[in-house]
């Protein structure tokens, strides 16, 4: 399992956002024998969130990813990543229909990330033990990770178990009106089970659990103050299926999450990757999620009204509010000479309040979107 840094909480789209510049995998998903051959890689992803009011400059990431994967002796192998993004934009107080100028108040940001992780990896006849790092500066937030994570099939090689852990510190220095160091730490772990059904059938079931104390808050947000310790639970389940007729593969995923902070989250997932002719591969996409707001997330009131949270925390953050949200995309491969791969893929993100699946969503917020563009090119050797 590996703690992959993320960028501060102004990236509403952070997990997508990692997940797209993963390394690519020619290995079977069920796979347990060492690599016989090694990838390196490239990608370029471009990020841009949007808002309703034209005139407003929004946020923009564009990431380079280079990241190589090699087999050693037969019974090891050995991933880095390295990546380079750059963000412009303004980082809004408040995304908000009655009090605009909360949003075209924004602070503009202008600045680049370094990040590198790095793997090792040890391969037995029935398991494999992982052990990894990671390292992500910015100007004002620096992330270090160290995770191990070990897997365990059973003699004929149809069920595997999963065991993981990470350990991650985060240190912020706010550039904006909030001088000083902020520290926080987090532990998560994961233990999981993966198992083939059929021949056309493979589920997968994870468990995992986050504990983090420290700061919390955001620090470019208004009257942003939240409790020193949040604490996750995450159940995660995955089953794709073979159609022989077509050679399609389906992979449906369901997620759980629940945490201290009052948020609980259900997020659903569909992909149908096709071959088609000439080495090409196309695999749609469709994603929706749904949570309810953190216990003090505190709306924003309507045009008129003064803002006076009560209680010890509040936040106006309405990534803590209560939401629904759905992301389509559509992902396009080429398979090249055998040993090369190229990929792109684009996905739109919309985000509403009255698309929560309990209800009771801010209604002065305004609708969100954000679109992903992403290109690749990769090599075994």
């Amino acid at each position: 399992m590996k703690s992959v840094p993320t960028k501060k909480t102004y990236l509403v789209g952070a997990t997508l956002f990692a997940a797209a510049l993963a390394l690519p995998s020619y290995q079977p998903a069920f796979a347990e024998a060492a690599p016989e051959k090694g990838i390196v890689a490239f990608k370029y992803l471009n990020y841009e969130d949007k808002d309703t009011n034209p005139a407003q400059e929004r946020m923009e990431i564009s990431a380079a990813t280079i990241s190589v994967m090699a087999p050693i002796a037969g019974k090891w192998s050995i991933s880095t990543t390295y990546t380079n993004d750059s963000v412009s934009g303004a980082s809004p107080s408040h995304y908000n229909e009655y009090k605009p100028e909360f949003v075209s108040g924004a602070s503009k940001i202008e600045e680049k990330r370094h990040a590198v992780d790095f793997s090792l990896t040890r391969y037995f006849q029935r398991g494999t033990i992982t052990l990894g790092s990671s390292y992500s500066s910015e100007n004002d937030y620096i992330s270090r990770s160290y995770s191990a994570q070990g897997s365990l099939s059973s003699e004929d090689k149809n069920t595997t178990f999963t065991l993981g852990g990470s350990y991650t510190t985060d240190t912020i220095n706010p550039s904006d009106d909030e001088p000083g160091f902020f520290e926080k730490r987090t532990v998560a772990g994961l233990v999981g089970i993966t198992k083939v059904l059929t021949k056309v059938d493979i589920l997968q079931l994870n468990l995992g659990y986050s504990r983090g104390r420290g700061y919390f808050n955001d620090p470019y947000k208004m009257l942003d103050a939240r409790p020193d310790r949040r604490e996750s639970e995450t159940v995660m389940t995955r089953w794709n299926h073979h159609f022989d007729g077509t050679d399609g593969t389906s992979r449906l995923s369901y997620r759980y999450y629940t945490d201290t902070f009052g948020v609980n989250a259900h997020t659903f997932g569909l992909e149908y990757v096709q071959p088609v002719a000439g080495d090409w591969t196309i695999t749609p996409s469709a994603r929706f999620s749904s949570q309810t707001a953190a216990d003090f997330y505190y709306p924003m009131p309507p045009e008129g009204e003064g803002i006076d949270p009560t209680g010890t925390y509040s936040s106006l953050d309405q990534r803590l509010s209560s939401f629904g949200a759905l992301t389509l995309g559509i992902k396009v491969e080429k398979r090249i000479a055998k040993d090369w791969l190229i990929d792109a893929k684009y996905e739109n993100y919309e985000q509403r309040a009255a698309w929560s699946m309990t209800g009771g969503g801010d209604k002065g917020l305004s609708p969100f979107s954000a679109t992903f563009v992403q290109f690749g090119i990769s090599r075994q050797f």
